[in-house]
């Protein structure tokens, strides 16, 4: 008897997914695809949504009426593609109002803008038909620990997602935690930070997490692990699949593409827990790929996500247990990997 009944999975991923191959250290290497390209391509790749920064979907810092003239633009663009918006995340980070943090700035100016820009994101959202929003604390932090007052921060941190709580009764928050980088180190760095957060907001039921296999990794966590533990807390709304090898920059190589083993136990509790988000997609083509591939890595990681998935579902439920039962380890161990090697 296999372990479950195969569920069906929704695949979304970012439009900067599909990226120049530019780093800090040289040139782009492939040119920039215009957005309406990028767009097109997501239903021949097999995807069924996008994930989008404000900015992806109308540049910042425009007046609320040319705002929404830009979503209502875009939205037409996803329904004459049958495309849905996952969800949208304020890009905080790249704004020259928030080199020194966003909600966490010492200068409550900035703090402002990031506050108004944050409730822009909800427009938007609510505008192109999403009730998602994701907060990627990316400069909530520091690059030495006396340049902010760190139980002020977190009380920052929390102000904010009251605030986006109150500006929409039907929005949802989601943090996506992350350990370093940019910062040295962050405020609310791993999945269980934030969802201590999470009940002391002022709807509880309404903030959740989206969990990026990379970000569990540099925290030298699992990702399996931090995905069933929200799962347990029912706070698991989407996930970001990708690979990451060592304790470095954040990579998003293609999922599965560095432990394989790891990618096998993200699918298994993904599936057994009975998860129903997307599954997203956070992954970049290696840097000096053709742009004739650059593409490759999103289909690549979908393949290997289903792959697997394939391989959870063949498991014997009941061998499993009896592995367990036995305290058979080694056994169960044997087993998985015969599974894994196809046998």
């Amino acid at each position: 008897m296999a372990g479950s009944n195969k569920r069906n999975y929704r695949f979304t991923f970012g439009p900067w997914n599909i990226s120049t191959g530019s780093d800090p250290f040289g040139p782009a290497v492939r040119k920039e695809v215009p957005f309406a390209a990028k767009i097109r391509e997501y239903k021949k790749l097999g995807f069924d949504g996008v994930q989008f920064h404000d900015d992806d979907v109308v540049e910042a810092d425009l007046s609320n009426a040319e705002t929404l003239k830009g979503v209502a633009k875009v939205k037409k663009i996803l329904d004459g593609e049958g495309l849905f918006c996952e969800f949208i995340a304020p890009r905080l980070w790249e704004h020259p109002k928030t080199v020194d943090g966003a909600y966490t700035s010492n200068n409550a100016a900035e703090r402002k803008y990031a506050l108004d820009r944050s409730r822009r994101a909800v427009d938007i959202a609510n505008a192109i038909g999403c009730r998602d929003i994701v907060l990627w604390l990316a400069r909530e932090g520091t690059y030495i620990r006396e340049a902010k007052d760190p139980v002020a921060s977190a009380e920052r941190i929390l102000e904010a997602v009251n605030t986006l709580l109150a500006h929409d009764p039907h929005i949802r928050i989601l943090g996506e935690m992350k350990p370093n980088e940019p910062m040295d180190q962050a405020y609310l760095p791993t999945p269980g930070h934030f969802l201590a957060l999470c009940y002391r907001a002022a709807d509880p039921t309404r903030v959740g997490v989206l969990i990026e296999s990379a970000h569990s990794i540099l925290a030298g966590l699992d990702p399996s692990d931090d995905m069933a533990y929200a799962l347990w807390h029912n706070k698991l709304w989407s996930v970001h699949l990708n690979d990451q090898n060592g304790l470095k920059y954040d990579q998003d190589k293609s999922f599965g593409a560095v432990d394989l083993r790891r990618a096998f136990n993200t699918v298994w509790v993904l599936e057994r827990a009975g998860y129903d988000g997307c599954i997203g997609l956070d992954v970049k083509a290696m840097r000096t790929t053709k742009a004739n591939d650059q593409t490759k890595h999103l289909v690549n990681s979908r393949a290997m996500f289903l792959h697997l998935l394939e391989i959870v579902c063949s498991v014997d439920a009941a061998k499993v247990e009896e592995y367990r039962s036995a305290r058979n380890y080694e056994g169960l161990e044997m087993y998985i990997l015969e599974k894994l090697l196809g046998k």
